[in-house]
């Protein structure tokens, strides 16, 4: 729709020209319609540059009543530093105009307006800078006026150059905006001959983000104004600032046009409960001052203000009276510059005394009436008298304190210096194309006498050049330039006085992208501490935990979870928390893995070292014993116990006690196999030791009846050896057996425990060990029932009576061993196994032998036949 209306505007005026042109046989001269007085500044050339600068900060309409001729507007509220912009892109002129090596042949003129900071008056100004003069023109020789400019510079607001940019478009005439920052001017559909010295504010809002994450800056709150230029950096803020960007905004307000008492305590009462510490403002001074006064009557304090290139070197708000409020803050400002010779061209202006009713160049004398106090007679049309004095011309500006005159702090006027340049630069390439080669239809090239704005923006996007502070400037493909800003600190000096402080800069280069640079120790911190502030909405989950989202909640505000058993985080703010490898386990940290304790029953620990003691007291105790047994071999009690099968028992009952060290140490392959089956074949061997002694005594008891001496002959010494023999075969059999259809074998088990790795021999077939223990079960009930019913037999010294004792010991040990193995994890299983069987040949040993060499050793005189025999000889 603007686009529309702006054509329609065209047309009319392009109308209005043409039908003043031909009305000399009506009138004497020709006046354009609709006649409008521009207060501007002019300087004529052979080519003319254009410029749109804020010279007043407001304008008052007069009422309308449409009775009689409408009365102009009135510019009101002196803008220096609107002016001093409007003197540099003079100034800027005249140099090019000396510069011998660039337009050598061209002279540049300007056309200066002042935009009154209201967009009807701009807009007009825009019209009148592209379509001709406004002033009346004679009719001696042509109706045509002064020739069109052939490039702005300005505007300086974005709403404004949005408007302007979009009917110029149509035309292609180019708009270098020293001042317009809005992202959306970056649209080259929409404004395709829009440029700018100034970077935009996606830029900006990078810029600030780079120093968000710089502080680690995560919550922050969002103040914007109601135009263009705030709610489109709000955009980009809500687009650019997350997870990748580094942060969440804890609020977005805007800020209100007129003062408006109940919304900004509404808006501060917002900024005072939130947890926010850092506080963004993206608008302009006039919305800062309103929110200050708001700010200061509530006292509150603590916060860290940045601040959007609008504000960040307002004077107004940079008094005692605010400071302990926006001391520290941290501001983005335009590119500081140097541009020399200029302070002594400013020096030089005069007011024009004789020409004052003149609308060509009344700027200067508006500055003087304003600076000087002083007014000029008669004072101009439709300019307010400034009372006093009248002005001489001769005042000097050095005797007064001005904004003008401050050199030192160029940054508007800076990208206005280079706007100039790009223009001047286009055009001087476009002046040496060489005919016949030329970028245009047919290879042709601009001409100077008939320049067409459009062929302009052909060279101006391919302008590249340095400046003599060392800035590069060139324009991408929409229209922006190479972005660069300095970083500002309000700094509260120990004295009083305030100084914004340049602590560094952010720029975007072709190569090495974004850059922040930042000397903190130059910043001012207004916080006691004199530290950066912490302003997050949770504090960052440290390694060895896992972000969890709050629902309904920004990103930024979350809960810190620890990882779960057997998984890790090393990093910060890690979404999620990963699995260790198999032999691996989550320290208690939960920050790296470490890898699994190794369990075991090894000889080192407590238990292992205790079974491994036992177990050779056992065989030390059983080779006493046999040495007692050999020393005394000659003597009735051993004779009568038969000592070959005493002495084979012995010899079984010390390969018990050592097969039990094999349960001990780390399970290998060999030991795994080995030591069920040593376990096996001696527990058989000494229980078919048991078996067969048993035997003989029933059968010795058979044989002292009548008719009973046959049984003997099968019991021979040659019987009993083959007994055991066989009996013992048996069960290296199953061994054999079960090692070769499923051999037990090393194992690593992570069932038991979750960060242990449990070393154990699995058993291969659970049949094969079952048999092997059957069959040990089988020979030792067997020997128990003969030896049961062997108890009572007529002797003095009934071995019956201990080897029942002995195998009951036996059964009942590894009765209980059963369930307490199944239900034993780990090294425990094994440590019960080994219990079993110490337990067990400890019975045996204690219940056979004991009473033996108690006789032997401590009662030698009941060590006789006579003894042994003296009782069973009574009774028969």
């Amino acid at each position: 729709m603007r686009v529309i209306v702006g054509t329609k505007v065209l047309m009319l005026l392009y109308s209005y020209f043409s039908s003043a042109a031909i009305s000399d046989e009506f009138s004497s001269s020709c006046q354009l319609q609709g006649q409008f007085h521009l207060n501007g500044m002019h300087k004529a050339g052979d080519v003319v540059l254009g410029g749109l600068f804020e010279i007043h900060f407001f304008a008052v309409y007069p009422e309308l009543s449409f009775t009689s001729e409408p009365q102009q507007p009135t510019c009101d509220g002196f803008d220096v530093l609107g002016f001093t912009q409007a003197q540099t892109m003079a100034f800027t002129i005249d140099e090019i105009n000396r510069n011998s090596h660039l337009l050598p042949n061209v002279t540049l003129g300007y056309s200066l307006y002042d935009n009154c900071n209201q967009l009807g008056i701009g807009f007009r100004a825009a019209l009148s800078l592209t379509s001709g003069q406004e002033e009346q023109v004679t009719l001696h020789e042509t109706c045509v006026g002064t020739p069109p400019v052939l490039g702005i510079v300005g505007d300086d607001s974005s709403t404004r150059s949005i408007a302007i940019s979009n009917v110029l478009g149509l035309y292609r005439v180019p708009m270098v905006s020293h001042y317009s920052t809005c992202s959306c001017l970056s649209d080259r559909k929409k404004f395709p001959s829009f440029f700018r010295t100034i970077p935009s504010d996606a830029f900006q809002v990078r810029a600030m983000i780079q120093i968000l994450k710089h502080f680690g800056w995560t919550w922050a709150g969002l103040l914007i104004s109601d135009n263009d230029y705030g709610l489109h950096a709000a955009r980009s803020f809500q687009s650019d600032l997350g997870p990748s960007g580094g942060g969440c905004l804890a609020y977005t307000e805007i800020l209100p046009w007129t003062d408006n008492p109940a919304e900004l305590r509404r808006i501060v009462d917002v900024i005072k409960k939130s947890t926010a510490r850092v506080v963004i403002v993206f608008a302009h001074e006039g919305h800062m001052i309103d929110l200050m006064e708001e700010v200061v009557r509530q006292n509150v304090t603590g916060l860290q203000w940045i601040a959007s290139e609008a504000w960040t070197a307002a004077a107004v708000l940079q008094t005692p009276r605010l400071m302990p409020y926006l001391g520290g803050t941290l501001g983005i400002a335009i590119r500081r510059g140097e541009i020399p010779g200029l302070r002594e061209f400013m020096l030089q202006i005069r007011p024009d005394l004789h020409h004052n009713n003149s609308y060509g160049n009344n700027m200067v004398n508006q500055f003087w009436e304003y600076t000087f106090h002083c007014r000029i007679t008669p004072p101009p049309a439709g300019w307010v008298e400034a009372g006093g004095a009248l002005c001489t011309g001769q005042e000097n500006l050095e005797n007064v304190e001005t904004e003008f005159l401050d050199t030192l702090n160029l940054r508007p006027e800076y990208n206005v210096y280079k706007a100039v340049y790009a223009l001047a630069y286009a055009l001087d390439d476009m002046m040496q194309c060489e005919p016949g080669r030329g970028p245009f239809s047919g290879n042709s090239c601009g001409n100077l006498k008939r320049l067409e704005p459009w062929q302009l923006i052909y060279y101006l996007e391919k302008v590249n050049f340095t400046t003599p502070f060392g800035d590069e400037v060139s324009f991408d493909e929409n229209g922006d330039a190479l972005p660069i800003y300095d970083i500002m600190n309000w700094q509260w000096l120990p004295d009083g006085r305030i100084k914004v402080q340049n602590v560094g800069e952010v720029k975007k280069s072709a190569f090495k992208g974004e850059e922040l640079t930042l000397d903190e120790d130059k910043i001012f911190w207004n916080f006691e501490s004199k530290e950066p502030p912490r302003s997050v909405c949770s504090e960052s989950c440290p390694p060895g935990t896992r972000v969890a989202r709050k629902k309904g909640e920004p990103e930024c505000c979350f809960d810190c979870i620890p990882c779960s058993e057997g998984k890790i985080n090393n990093k910060t703010d890690s979404m999620e928390c990963t699995s260790c490898p198999e032999d691996f386990w989550s320290s208690p940290q939960r920050d790296h893995c470490v890898p699994k304790k190794i369990e075991f029953l090894s000889y080192h620990e407590p238990l292992g070292i205790c079974l491994t003691a036992t177990s050779l007291l056992g065989t030390f105790i059983c080779a006493v014993v046999l040495g007692i047994f050999i020393y005394h071999r000659k003597t009735p009690i051993v004779r009568a116990n038969n000592s070959e099968l005493s002495f084979q028992l012995l010899f079984s009952l010390k390969l018990c006690f050592l097969c039990s060290l094999l349960f001990i140490g780390r399970p290998r392959l060999w030991t795994c196999q080995l030591r069920h089956a040593a376990f096996g074949i001696s527990f058989v061997l000494c229980v078919s030791c048991i078996l067969v002694k048993t035997m003989v005594v029933l059968a010795v008891f058979k044989a002292s009846k009548p008719g009973g001496e046959a049984s003997l002959k099968w019991f021979g010494a040659v019987q009993q050896r083959g007994t055991v023999l066989v009996l013992t075969s048996v069960q290296a059999a199953i061994c054999v057996a079960w090692l070769v259809s499923s051999s037990p074998a090393p194992h690593k088990n992570t069932q038991y425990h979750n960060d242990k790795i449990v070393y154990e021999c699995v058993v291969g077939s659970t049949i094969g060990f079952a048999v092997l223990l059957g069959y040990i079960g089988l020979l030792a009930i067997l020997s128990f029932l003969l030896a049961f019913l062997a108890r009572n037999l007529p002797d003095n010294f009934n071995e019956a009576k201990l080897i029942t004792f002995s195998m009951l010991i036996f059964c009942a040990v590894w009765v209980a061993f059963v369930p307490a193995y199944i239900s034993s994890p780990g090294k425990y299983a094994d440590a019960v196994e080994v219990f079993a069987i110490l337990a067990s040949s400890f019975g045996l040993l204690m219940a056979l032998f004991g009473p033996k060499c108690y006789i032997i050793l401590l009662r030698p005189e009941r060590n006789t036949k006579k003894a042994i025999m003296g009782r069973g000889a009574t009774k028969s």
